[in-house]
């Protein structure tokens, strides 16, 4: 008599089997830390809008290739000085950029909620990606030093891999990392076009991590919304749950 091989129960598509997530203002508190290391270089942090579109810009140009990591931060700070109408040199400018860096790195905090979602997505057993648009390996060190290393699968700085988010290469690259397909991958940031849409538009599962509350309208389609990530287990058992059915 002839046994009759088992059959294993396909694994249905959509299901949740790993977690991305962005970092700087979603894990950490980037944006207090960098007003301020703006308000020690400045005198205040009223130009803020102003550093933000320099820093952007400088930034599309490091990942197309034109300018290198090592010197991009100093051409920066000289474009944003001429911009506010003082030329400065070489040297200035490194001293000023250097400055920044040491009140930026002191002034590093992750959220309150980010250690418990953390140690949560740990125990699920789902593998985690960090997903960041920083430039440089100064990312990396951010993530030892604030204790994130140890939660992470892989890391994937936008510097690195020569793609930002919302560009889908980096979320094809954190996937295939990871070993998941984009439609089985939650992907949770703090801004809602390059992470939230950006993952949905490259096939994942966008999850907007809107720490400043209720917002009018109504969401993209296929968009989550958090306020917390302590909102984000809850959210992610419903999925799985529904995966189930």
């Amino acid at each position: 008599m002839t046994t009759a091989a088992p059959t294993s129960t396909p694994r249905r598509t959509g299901e949740i089997r790993a977690v991305c997530l962005d970092v700087d203002d979603t894990l950490v508190d980037y944006s207090t830390s960098s007003r301020a290391a703006l308000a020690a270089m400045v005198g205040s942090a009223d130009a803020w809008p102003l550093w933000q579109r320099i820093t952007d810009e400088h930034c599309e140009r490091l990942l197309a290739g034109e300018l290198e990591y090592e010197s991009m931060r100093n051409i920066r700070t000289r474009a944003f000085f001429a911009a506010l109408g003082e030329e400065l040199d070489q040297e200035e400018a490194t001293r000023r950029e250097l400055h920044r860096q040491e009140v930026l790195a002191a002034g590093w905090r992750l959220f309150p909620d980010v250690v418990p979602c953390l140690e949560w997505l740990r125990a699920t057993g789902l593998p985690i990606a960090a997903v960041s648009n920083a430039s440089g390996r100064h990312q990396r060190v951010k993530i030892a030093t604030l204790g994130l290393a140890q939660y992470f699968d892989t890391v994937l700085i936008a510097g690195e891999v020569g793609a930002a988010k919302p560009d889908r290469v980096i979320f094809d690259t954190a996937c295939a990392d990871l070993g998941v397909d984009l439609c089985d991958t939650v992907h949770v940031g703090d801004r809602l076009h390059a992470d939230a849409i950006g993952a949905r538009d490259a096939g994942m599962k966008g999850v907007w991590l809107n720490r400043q509350g209720p917002r009018e309208g109504a969401l993209p389609a296929g968009i989550s919304a958090i306020s917390s990530l302590a909102e984000l287990p809850e959210l992610l058992v419903c999925e799985l749950s529904a995966a189930s059915a």
